[in-house]
């Protein structure tokens, strides 16, 4: 084989091996809970959604802005009568010959309070869903939060079964020996396999919670499930950022709430929409101007090409039909009111009751953990006895039960209080992406 064959092969294998490290590189991820957050607020197709209602509220805004500024059009017409004459007595007729008009014409709104309370809907409305896209990017946070605790949660709940798995298979080879020399018994050895096969069935089902979290995780951040995701924020590194109990010393400012903000903003709406129907009743007031070219003039032809004038237009009766609507916007801004106190009354009991929550996660979380090194204890002790041979399998295989019993309510303890402390985090606007 020639050199320059060797070098366009080992060109062409350093270029295939760079494609595969590229793909490779850009199907796995490494996320810290900021990078997730991070990029799911870039990527989520939901907040992206948002982001472009907002942009048309501005457009909306723009077009009722338009409607009072002049409007000018152009027009141009063509006409013809077929030869047709008419008479104004004998020897008086006139032919209509074909006319070409050109015309321009310019209107300006002078006064019309329907527009002027047209525009402060218009603002109240975009103000409206950049509100409402705000609590879009909160909850976006809190989602990508919850899921990546969860992964935290289900990936150590895996390492205490790997660990448990481990040493299980450690104890059963050991026991086996032991049978085999006759310092311990058969029933022994089959107690420990029974419990060493259902461990492993609990570490197969957790290896499927892992994958399920994750899942939830890609969706909320838009990344595709192709894609492998390594959390590299520790389940420990998660409790120290957390600032765990800080939320408690938070206060309740009601206004800062956003779904408080949404019904205030609801409730504006509605008087504005009693002051629209109330401006039905006002004149409308309209400037216009016009000129027209003649293209192709008629024989006869009094027409002047500049025209200017106002038209005011003045509502008198409508047989009770604006009375009628002004009722309904009155009746609505009611119920939107009400609405308002309830949502008011409803987030204030939240408050007491997500503060009762935390602090009992709180005291549960301490609790959990302290009963865990104990039943880690126990363990360890009961552990070194059965390899002693003082005690039998059935006083090991309980002691392990309890541990994993306590390792499994640590565990959910930590996801309670994280879970509690995201939900007073939401109430109170206590959201950082971290």
């Amino acid at each position: 084989m020639s050199k320059k064959l060797l070098q366009k092969y080992f060109f062409l294998f350093l270029t295939m091996a760079g494609l595969a490290f590229q793909s490779t590189a850009q199907t796995n991820r490494q996320l810290s809970l900021e990078d997730a957050v991070a990029y799911a607020l870039e990527h989520n197709k939901t907040l992206q959604n948002a982001h472009l209602s907002m942009d048309e509220s501005q457009a909306q805004l723009m077009e009722t802005i338009a409607q009072g500024l002049p409007q000018v059009n152009a027009s141009i017409d063509y006409s013809n009568f077929f030869g047709s004459t008419a008479s104004l007595g004998p020897g008086f007729d006139i032919e209509f010959t074909p006319t070409s008009n050109l015309g321009i014409s310019v209107s300006q709104l002078i006064f019309n309070g329907n527009y002027i309370v047209g525009i402060q809907m218009s603002k109240l409305y975009r103000e409206m869903v950049k509100t409402n896209a705000e609590k879009t990017e909160l909850e976006l946070i809190a989602n990508v939060k919850r899921a990546y605790f969860l992964g935290l949660v289900t990936l150590k709940s895996r390492e205490f079964l790997e660990a448990n798995v481990e040493n299980m298979d450690d104890l059963l080879q050991k026991t086996k020996a032991l049978v085999s020399v006759g310092i311990a018994e058969q029933v022994d050895y089959d107690q420990l396999s029974v419990q060493y096969i259902m461990l492993k069935d609990v570490k197969s089902a957790m290896d499927r919670q892992v994958e399920m979290s994750l899942n939830m995780l890609r969706m909320h951040m838009g990344l595709s499930g192709d894609v492998e995701i390594e959390l590299t924020d520790s389940f420990e590194s998660i409790m120290s950022i957390s600032d765990i109990g800080t939320s408690l010393t938070k206060n309740f400012d009601l206004s800062q709430n956003i779904d408080y903000q949404i019904m205030a903003l609801q409730t504006q709406m509605g008087e504005k929409q009693v002051s629209m129907e109330r401006a039905s009743n006002l004149p409308t007031l309209t400037g216009f101007y016009s000129f027209t070219e003649k293209l192709l003039k008629p024989e006869f032809d009094l027409t002047p090409p500049h025209v200017i004038g106002l038209n005011l237009s003045i509502p008198i009766f409508s047989s009770g039909a604006r009375y009628a609507k002004l009722k309904q916007a009155q009746i609505n801004l009611d119920i939107t009111r009400n609405q308002a106190d309830l949502v008011a009354q409803q987030l204030n009991i939240q408050e007491k009751q997500l503060r009762f929550n935390m602090k009992n996660a709180l005291e549960q979380y301490e609790s959990q953990k302290a009963n865990l090194e104990v039943a880690r204890r126990v363990f360890e002790n009961i552990n070194n006895k059965f390899r002693q041979g003082t005690i039998s399998s059935l006083d090991l295989t309980t002691a392990n039960n309890n541990f994993l019993q306590a390792e499994s309510s640590y565990i959910s303890a930590v996801f309670q209080l994280l879970e509690s402390q995201l939900e007073l985090d939401m109430l109170i606007s206590n959201y950082q992406t971290r």
